[in-house]
């Protein structure tokens, strides 16, 4: 028979001393952020809007170029989402496709890819990696089979040819 914790004052003490599982200190928290970065005239930026253990969120500006080189990140599905600009995705078997605002490509783990920024406009683009095993997320493939680590995906990037364009701002 269940005990009714508003008449029994034990029940309702013993309720009291249950742990809300999001009011532990080690809870994990919502990470909440913004889109804003500023626009360039010359070279590039990657900055990190969040990073959790297994999916993170960046913003990537691109005054010119891209990622020009033909490579795959083998433990990592990571997804680019155009939010302004044009970009040319290319693949290893001749697959070309250009991505204007709100288009978006997913890469699945091992995907060769390389792209290019194809408007006048400055190229903006989200990016959202997630971890697919126990390799290193941040592991990239070149075309020659090297793995290297480039930057962490909580790693701040900026080109040493950056001219940021003054006051302007994708938003």
């Amino acid at each position: 028979m269940a005990t009714n914790p508003k008449a029994d004052p034990k029940a309702s003490a013993a309720l009291q001393k249950i742990a809300i599982p999001w009011d532990a200190p080690d809870a994990p928290r919502p990470d909440f952020f913004s889109i804003r970065p500023q626009l360039l005239d010359a070279g590039n930026t990657e900055e990190p809007l969040s990073v959790a253990d297994h999916l993170w969120v960046k913003i990537k500006v691109y005054a010119k170029g891209g990622e020009n080189k033909l490579h795959a990140h083998p433990h990592q599905d990571h997804s680019f989402i155009v939010l302004d600009g044009r970009a040319r995705f290319h693949g290893p078997r001749g697959e070309e496709r250009e991505l204007g605002r709100n288009d978006g490509i997913m890469l699945p783990a091992g995907t060769y890819y390389w792209f290019e920024t194809i408007s006048e406009e400055p190229l903006v683009i989200l990016r959202l990696g997630a971890t697919t095993g126990d390799g290193h997320p941040d592991a990239r493939t070149m075309d020659d089979g090297e793995t290297k680590i480039r930057r962490g995906r909580a790693d701040t990037f900026i080109s040493d040819d950056v001219a940021y364009r003054d006051g302007a701002f994708y938003e």
